[in-house]
């Protein structure tokens, strides 16, 4: 079923938006969190995101064209599907399933009673907003105006709690506070009546909780029923508890403006006193503000706080996504044990030497790790809620970093492979991942995996399981370092390696005798040839 996606209002005085730029094109393929589209509004330009899965089939505003807020912005829906019903001129702009969030019939309720002559000329109604994706409804915490009281664009009306936090809101408009719809306290829907600005003495009691100030909008039936479409909430300063000069528990009020003034000049507003209402600190007392004199000096640094925002890319939100998932459900422990590299280190020096035969280290721990695989096949393991499955094959993945995070190649059937056969399919491998040229299919059915950081000098650290596999072994740098060899202080060369296993499938005691048996292999090279 097709979905009909209009302009969002994407801030209160927000009547018409701009489309910067696409970031899906028509016949692209949309998941729920993708961005869409680059928005400018009246305040910024601010990333739009589907709240629906499906495939971009209609693009309603192109790069670079205006449109008020509920025009047609996109239509997303099943491939191939037949959206001409839906591109009516008719019906496209004013679409009744895609006004705000409130179902067809609420629209043609609502609607007829939003006249103009009911809303007194030069009279704003302000609704609870949605100050977050998620947010329903919200409560009055805190009122910092009241009724009678003169408003200035910027002012904070009232503290609000969402589902998420307590937000500080401001008015947009300049005026009296001539109502307030919400008494501090009192929980109500989003777009419910929050309060009334105008000019000082207009009568306002002929406006009610059905009469709103929602945009023009026409109920028409439509041709099929069409999901709603969640419009993004005008973003807010969050509530921040500071202590002033005077008392711990004061709370620090300061304009907007004040407030990015004092951060671009590095002033701190602890140390500044506020001339406006109940001490608010406004644009004056920080363009007027003297650091105090007491006998020791004060220094502020001064600079400009920036940061550089890179957009997600769906490699770094799936690796995010997996870890995640893999830290949070599977209970991660770890063991650690030092192995002693001189045989190891001999070893490979004199298998290099053979003419065109060339192994690294972490060709000889992924056969170690793959031969102790057949000897403790539990490690080599996976968990589901009805059963365990263990893996009668051993497929190992390398950890490879590139540019836009990890990706895991997969040697199959590692423990069949010698050392330089590995060599080659782990260096093509990483070649095609850090090229973007590997396949899925290439980095699919890992059984176990090994990273390997000891080539940037890491001496020891943790890795988290690559879901769905039961361990992970991580492998630290060889360091020389003095050690006891026959009752002797001698130089030896030794590695650190961390097995991090799942405890739902590796108990304690199986992930030593794993760590045991490769101790065995990589200390003596040899036994992996017998």
């Amino acid at each position: 079923m097709a979905t009909i996606i209009t302009m969002p209002r994407l801030s209160d005085t927000m009547e018409e938006g701009t489309v910067a730029s696409w970031l899906k094109s028509v016949g692209d393929t949309v998941g729920e969190g993708d961005i869409l589209a680059e928005i400018e509004t009246d305040k910024a330009t601010m990333e739009f995101e589907s709240f629906h899965e499906g495939t971009l089939l209609h693009i309603g505003i192109a790069e670079g064209e205006t449109a008020n807020v509920d025009a047609l912005l996109a239509i997303i829906g099943e491939k191939g599907e037949d959206i001409s019903m839906h591109l009516n001129p008719s019906s496209s702009q004013t679409a009744p399933d895609t006004v705000s969030h409130q179902d067809t019939q609420q629209t043609k309720e609502v609607a007829p009673t939003t006249e103009a002559a009911a809303i007194p000329e030069g009279v704003e109604v302000i609704t609870m907003p949605r100050l977050s994706d998620t947010m329903e409804e919200g409560t009055v915490a805190t009122w910092l105006k009241k009724e009678g009281d003169s408003i200035q664009e910027g002012d904070i009306l009232a503290e609000i709690e969402t589902d998420k936090a307590t937000m500080e809101f401001e008015s947009f408009y300049t005026g009296t506070l001539l109502k307030i719809g919400i008494q501090e306290g009192e929980t109500a829907l989003v777009d419910a009546l929050l309060a009334i600005v105008g000019p000082a003495g207009t009568d306002v009691s002929g406006i009610s909780q059905t009469t709103k100030a929602a945009p023009d909008v026409t109920p028409v039936s439509a041709p099929a029923p069409v999901k709603e479409t969640p419009v993004a909430a005008p973003i807010t300063q969050v509530v921040t508890e500071v202590a002033s000069t005077n008392s711990s528990s004061q709370r620090i009020f300061a304009s907007p403006l004040a407030k990015k003034m004092a951060t671009d000049k590095g002033i701190s507003l602890q140390l500044v006193k506020g001339s406006g209402e109940n001490g608010r600190i406004v644009k004056s007392d920080i363009e007027n503000y003297q650091p105090s004199a007491t006998g020791i000096a004060q220094y502020t640094p001064v600079g400009v706080e920036s940061f550089e925002e890179i957009k997600n890319s769906q490699m770094r939100k799936t690796i995010a996504k997996r870890l995640g998932e893999s830290k949070f459900s599977a209970p991660h422990y770890y063991l650690t044990i030092e192995l002693d590299m001189d045989n190891a280190m001999a070893s490979r020096a004199a298998i290099n030497s053979a003419p065109d035969v060339k192994i690294s280290y972490n060709d000889m721990i992924v056969k170690a790790c793959a031969m102790a695989l057949r000897k403790h096949p539990q490690v080599n393991s996976q968990w589901t809620d009805g059963l365990m499955r263990i893996a009668k094959h051993i497929h190992v993945g390398v950890a490879v970093a590139v540019d836009d995070g990890l990706l895991v190649p997969v040697l199959k059937f590692a423990d069949q492979m010698s050392f330089s056969q590995i060599g080659v399919h782990v260096k093509e491998l990483a070649g095609k991942a850090r090229n973007k040229k590997i396949t899925p299919q290439e980095m699919d059915g890992s059984t176990f995996t090994v990273s390997n950081l000891g080539m940037f000098g890491i001496k020891e650290f943790t890795s988290i399981i690559n879901a769905p596999n039961s361990a992970i072994l991580s492998v630290g740098a060889i360091i020389q370092k003095p050690v006891v060899k026959n009752g002797a202080l001698a130089v030896g060369n030794t590695m650190t390696v961390t097995l991090a296993c799942d405890h739902r499938t590796v108990d304690g005691a199986t992930g030593a005798k794993f760590l045991q048996t490769l101790r065995n292999y990589i200390e003596n090279p040899v036994t992996m040839f017998v």
